[in-house]
């Protein structure tokens, strides 16, 4: 081989990785901020960004930020997004990371996906006409704690000892939730107790009372904090034999005995598909946000059979998913 055609050969070659991250660096980059890596609700996300047209790695970027469980360090991940200078920030399931990518920038579109009211946060003017930089889904998992608790007595109606499970980390949600399920089980009898926990040990702790205390029942509040500890929430309801109701299907799946709630993974595509729409152009203050609609219940007839209870068949007629 001549010198030349070496030295073009080699120069050919040190060009390709350097267009490949020059072309990289010319896509749009979403900076993803989420609670934990262990919810796979950014699989739905991508899935929403494909219907609009958008592909990781081939047309867009996405910079994921995981706070794996602390609150505190929303604000943190916000603020690097911004200094990477992102094209737009979604923060689907969680209030406290939109409240906190708000106020990290007034410019840069931000698209939230959460269980609260989105105006009563402070996140938007309306629902119709969001306003400024951030618009997404209010999927209004917060709003059904006192049918969940319904239910959960339907399940276990012998139940007059209900402990319910918050989380400090967003205090303004866990006051909604305790002011919904002290509300709503006034009306049938129940006695409800109040338990706080933010870590995996508080969990931990907060659990060990339901034996001391002899509950009848659990209520844990929809919240991604949680979430991220499903498994550790399930094994310590399975270890104690208390009947617990959880708001997503997730805990279902992994061996809780119910959950009733907005379908979250269809939040994360509603979610990756507004963000889709932002990239091609469109302004958040020009898009409504959007309200979730569809809802499921989800039994788990093992977990029934281990805890000794008997399903009402009203209760198996309404559910969307019954896990054998």
């Amino acid at each position: 081989m001549r010198r030349r055609e070496f030295i073009t050969l080699l120069g050919g070659a040190a060009a390709w990785p350097l267009a490949a991250r020059a072309q990289q660096a010319a896509l749009p980059t979403i900076g993803f901020i989420g609670v934990s890596q262990s919810n796979s609700g950014w699989r739905a996300f991508a899935q929403g960004l494909g219907d609009a047209g958008f592909v990781e790695g081939k047309n867009v970027v996405i910079e994921y930020r995981w706070a794996e469980g602390r609150y505190e360090r929303f604000s943190e991940l916000a603020a690097d997004l911004v200094d990477r200078r992102v094209t737009v920030i979604a923060t689907p399931g969680n209030a406290v990371a939109a409240l906190a990518a708000k106020a990290a920038t007034t410019t840069i579109p931000i698209v939230f996906g959460i269980a609260d009211d989105p105006v009563r946060r402070g996140l938007v003017a309306s629902l119709a006409r969001p306003g400024r930089n951030i618009t997404g889904i209010n999927f209004l998992t917060g709003e059904l704690a006192a049918k969940r608790l319904a239910l959960l007595h339907e399940l276990v109606p012998r139940a007059t000892r209900v402990m319910a499970l918050l989380t400090p980390a967003d205090g303004p949600r866990a006051e909604a939730v305790q002011k919904d399920v002290e509300g709503a089980a006034r009306p049938g009898g129940l006695q409800m107790r109040i338990l706080n926990a933010s870590t995996s040990r508080e969990i931990d702790t907060a659990l060990g009372t339901l034996a001391g205390e002899r509950a009848d029942a659990l209520f844990v509040s929809p919240d991604s904090c949680f979430n991220s500890r499903r498994v550790q929430l399930v094994n310590l309801a399975a270890r104690y034999l208390v009947p617990a109701s959880f708001a997503v299907r997730d805990y279902v799946e992994v061996g809780g005995l119910m959950s009733y709630g907005t379908d979250v993974s269809h939040m994360y595509r509603q979610v990756g598909f507004y963000t889709g729409r932002v990239l091609k152009g469109a302004k958040p203050a020009d898009l409504p946000v959007e309200q979730s609609t569809k809802f499921e219940l989800v039994l788990n007839l093992q977990t029934a059979r281990m805890l000794g209870l008997d399903v009402p068949p009203s209760l198996l007629a309404r559910a969307d998913e019954v896990i054998e």
